[in-house]
């Protein structure tokens, strides 16, 4: 069973303003090639507190912030945007 990447309204919202979407799908595909054990470059973080079971991915200036299912095999990103404001 392959993975798959489900996207919320404003993950969504941003990735078409932005056209990233080729982007975002390599990183999360980096994400499970490091799951997997292989050894790839990839800024990635466990999140605490609010985001408690989320992981954000950086890169450059922009933030992922996704939650693995690994019963579905699905990979739901909440929220993609700037440094600054995904947080938020």
């Amino acid at each position: 069973m392959k993975w798959r990447i489900e996207y919320s309204r404003d993950a969504e919202k941003f990735i078409e303003k932005h056209n990233i979407r080729d982007k975002v799908r390599e990183e999360l595909k980096k994400f499970l090639l490091k799951v997997k054990g292989e050894n790839i470059n990839l800024d990635i973080k466990k999140l605490s507190g609010e985001w408690e079971g989320y992981y954000r991915i950086r890169r450059g200036k922009i933030r992922i912030i996704f939650e693995p299912d690994k019963n579905r095999q699905l990979l739901f990103v909440e929220k993609i945007d700037f440094r600054g404001d995904v947080y938020k």
